[in-house]
């Protein structure tokens, strides 16, 4: 008896996730896929048109959830865009931590997909917030180095309860920001 369609699509997404996480992005071929599905390559290929779609399709939550305080941080100045993009990022890397985790590494090469081109300007905006909009170069190292740790924290300890994560990376990001004022 053949599978429910959703249910393949499921498993193969699932299957993607996990061969991304231990190969990465580029490491990972459509017939790892298939194989860890127990499908053929076309199965899969029905399913998703490539393997950029396949990609695409796991980013997609998080990259909505990154639009949307794109959105929320556009109408904030100085102390206020630090706190809504600070906020925002860390419960997007932390809900997100899986998505972070397997796609470590990737990140610079995946922007120059077609499909996240639009990351770059977001992720743009975001460090502007960070600084509170200021052009000074230390807020700007800052912003980054607080918008990298966050990253790279939430994609390696994937064991430490959200609840218990969220705060702490909270804090050591308002630490390191530099005030607007």
């Amino acid at each position: 008896m053949a599978r429910a369609t959703p249910e393949t699509h499921r498993e193969i997404l699932a299957a993607a996730a996990r061969r991304f996480a231990v190969t990465g992005y580029r490491g990972t071929s459509l017939q790892d896929i298939a194989r860890e599905v127990g499908c053929s390559k076309a199965t899969v290929l029905y399913h998703f048109a490539s393997k950029d779609a396949l990609l695409c399709e796991l980013m997609a939550p998080a990259i909505a959830m990154l639009e949307a305080l794109d959105a929320r941080i556009a109408g904030h100045t100085g102390t206020d865009a630090q706190r809504v993009a600070a906020e925002g990022f860390v419960d997007l890397a932390v809900r997100f931590r899986r998505e972070i985790a397997l796609l470590r590494g990737e990140f610079p090469d995946l922007l120059q997909q077609p499909a996240f081109t639009h990351i770059q300007q977001i992720s743009e905006r975001l460090v502007a917030a960070f600084t509170g909009h200021s052009d000074r170069p230390a807020a700007r190292i800052a912003a980054l180095v607080v918008l990298a740790g966050i990253a790279e924290t939430c994609g390696e300890f994937l064991d430490i309860p959200a609840q218990e994560l969220r705060p702490a990376l909270l804090a050591v990001a308002h630490r390191a920001l530099e005030p607007t004022t």
